[in-house]
């Protein structure tokens, strides 16, 4: 991507409905595919033609669900589970500590609704820990799109990995990134923009867009911000993390989470290992409950998710 491209706006799907799209293929063309739901209405009017027997109900029953799909994997199967990204990392915790990670079962985890996309219907349903819950199991491959192309390419590729995918995906849709960005490969960074005085690395839809935002108003005034996609929070891109922490002034992060030991906390653990004077700030919910209902973009600007919040952490680090 170069400086002057910018991310479309039209014509985006929602990540959840790609993914439901391509499952229905991938299920179609390998027989140890089961897809394994918790009544999310994502597939209530799909036709799963010939593999119409590998789609199971289980209902809402999250727990279980990680359970049964365990037991699957353990029996050669490939269970990809559905349910919302708040109910996978908490309620379901432990099975898929347990009996997912432990045994580093194959085990595809789409978790839907991510971040603050379920804010219409309240506090409960606010998924702001995931990441940094996920990240610490061992064995957990965690990923984050950042649009419907690349969960169609996160979700081909992670089909083939030998353990258990965390696969993050909003509720509504988002813009897609340009054509002429590089491809998307599973723990590598994907780099969006050059630049030389401040690195943006960020995660997740709305972040990468207020990061891309930043560094086209920026630039405007003389400062060349480069933005990382991180679209692969584990394994993490520490290359790309080392070469930013290096070659600029600092680092801001960007992701619909709490601060606390999600994407800003990877990027300052590779940073502080590193022992060399690179200043970390991190734009992420506050620690606090968000409050509130509301709808998706009114819930992010009220918790300081936006290009207003990144640009002023540019600035900040810039002195």
């Amino acid at each position: 991507m170069t400086g002057n491209d910018t991310l479309t706006r039209n014509e985006a799907r929602a990540a959840r409905e790609v993914y439901r799209d391509v499952l229905v293929e991938l299920l179609g063309k390998d027989e140890r595919q089961v897809c394994l739901d918790s009544d999310t209405g994502l597939f209530s009017s799909t036709d799963w033609g010939a593999a119409s027997e590998r789609y199971l109900n289980l209902g809402i029953a999250e727990q279980n669900l990680m359970g049964v799909a365990a037991g699957l994997a353990r029996s050669g199967r490939i269970p990809f589970v559905n349910t919302m990204s708040t109910f996978a990392a908490t309620r379901a915790l432990e099975a898929v500590k347990l009996d997912i990670a432990w045994n580093n079962l194959p085990v595809r985890i789409a978790a839907t609704h991510g971040g603050l996309s379920a804010g219409h219907l309240g506090s409960t349903h606010h998924s702001l820990e995931d990441l940094a819950i996920m990240r610490l199991l061992p064995n957990m491959t965690v990923l984050v799109p950042a649009d419907g192309p690349s969960t169609e390419s996160l979700l081909r590729a992670g089909a083939d990995l030998p353990g258990p995918v965390y696969l993050r995906l909003g509720r509504g849709a988002t813009p897609d990134l340009p054509p002429s960005a590089e491809p998307v490969r599973i723990g590598v960074a994907q780099r969006l923009r050059q630049g030389a005085d401040v690195t943006v690395i960020a995660t997740g839809p709305h972040p990468v867009l207020a990061a891309v935002e930043t560094a086209e108003d920026l630039a405007g005034d003389g400062i060349d911000v480069a933005v990382l996609n991180m679209h692969t929070v584990k394994p993490l891109d520490h290359e790309a993390i080392v070469e930013a922490a290096t070659r600029t002034r600092g680092i801001v992060t960007v992701e619909e989470h709490w601060a606390a030991g999600g994407l800003g906390s990877a990027v300052a653990e590779v940073v502080a290992e590193l022992g060399v004077a690179c200043p970390v700030r991190r734009v992420a919910v506050a620690d606090r409950f968000a409050v509130g209902t509301g709808g998706h973009r009114h819930l992010l600007a009220r918790n300081g998710i936006s290009s207003a919040a990144v640009t002023e952490q540019v600035w900040r680090l810039l002195g």
